[in-house]
Parts: structure tokens; C-alpha cells; sequence
């Protein structure tokens, strides 16, 4: 069964990788402002502030999926979890 278990060391590597990569976003996203960017005049904003909070929720989102998969993948690589 070696080849599961290089399956999970790729599908835990991957989770890494793409935690990193969200993280990244997210903190770009957050580093726009885009509260004190709604506080002036539209015709001032670089980028419409309620788009970047919409990404920023589905960073969120993305990022908490990709530790949960991260975790349930070393859980079963342990053995001490259940494989869906």
C-alpha cells in the first residue's frame, strides 16, 4: 500500500502549498484597506472595497477547507482517522 500512502504525502504536500498560497492572497487583500478605501468618494477608489471584502471572506473559506483537508489527511496517514 505504499501507493496510498505517497498519496497522502502529495495530498498533504499540495494542502501546504496552496495554505501558503491563500495566505498570501489574504494578506494582500487585507493590506488594500477596504474600509478607509469606502470612506472616500468612488470616483477615488483603486478597486471597489466591497469586492475585496468578498474575496476576503472567500479566502476565508478557502483556507479553512485547505486545513481541514490538511488535517484530515494527516490523521489518516497516522491511522487514526477514517478515509472517506
Amino acid at each position: 500500500m505504499s501507493t496510498r500512502s505517497g498519496d497522502d504525502g502529495l495530498e498533504i504536500e499540495l494542502a501546504v502549498e496552496l495554505e501558503v498560497e491563500v495566505e498570501a492572497e489574504l494578506s494582500l487583500a487585507e493590506s488594500s484597506h477596504p474600509r478607509e478605501a469606502a470612506e472616500l468618494p468612488p470616483t477615488e477608489w483603486l478597486f471597489d472595497p466591497v469586492d475585496i471584502e468578498r474575496e476576503e471572506v472567500e479566502l476565508r473559506n478557502i483556507l479553512e477547507a485547505v486545513q481541514e483537508l490538511k488535517s484530515r489527511s494527516i490523521r489518516v496517514r497516522r491511522g487514526s482517522g477514517e478515509s472517506d
